[in-house]
């Protein structure tokens, strides 16, 4: 069988996505998501943080929750189903550092989860700041000229 055989099969036998119904649930689970992190920082707010404070207090829940949630084996079922809208960038981020440290847990702390944690966030984690070191040259470049 050739390549394009294949693919024509591949492609006949193929299950069709339900893509209105797929970016609907990514829409309202990542607008739940969002929605919550809106009302813990007016919570936030109303207890007298400052606007920054309340900010990261939000991040730092909302990572919270999500490694926990991970770590129980059930923020796989809700993205099972929610799909792209848990992809949230905090709580992508926390489900992928908290995966890869659950799926090493029993190669030990040291080998299995101290050496695999970043294993799927560490590349975000080296582009971002290699972005960020760029941008700051740049902008510092420019204000020598400036």
């Amino acid at each position: 069988m050739t390549g394009k055989n294949y693919e024509r099969y591949a492609r006949g036998r193929a299950k069709k996505s339900p893509l209105a119904k797929d970016c609907a649930k990514a829409f309202l689970a990542g607008g739940t998501i969002c929605v919550c992190g809106e009302v813990l920082r007016r919570l936030f707010l109303s207890l007298g943080l400052s606007a920054d404070d309340a900010g990261l207090s939000v991040s730092a829940v909302l990572i919270f929750v999500t490694a926990a949630l991970t770590g129980l084996g059930v923020f796989d079922k809700i993205a099972k189903h929610a799909g792209g809208g848990t992809l949230v960038p905090i709580t992508g981020f926390a489900n992928a550092v908290a995966s890869a440290a659950v799926d090493s847990k029993t190669e030990g702390f040291v080998t299995g989860v101290g050496a695999k944690i970043f294993s799927v966030a560490g590349p975000v984690i080296l582009y971002a700041a290699a972005a960020a070191t760029a941008y700051g040259l740049i902008c510092w470049i420019a204000g020598l000229f400036g």
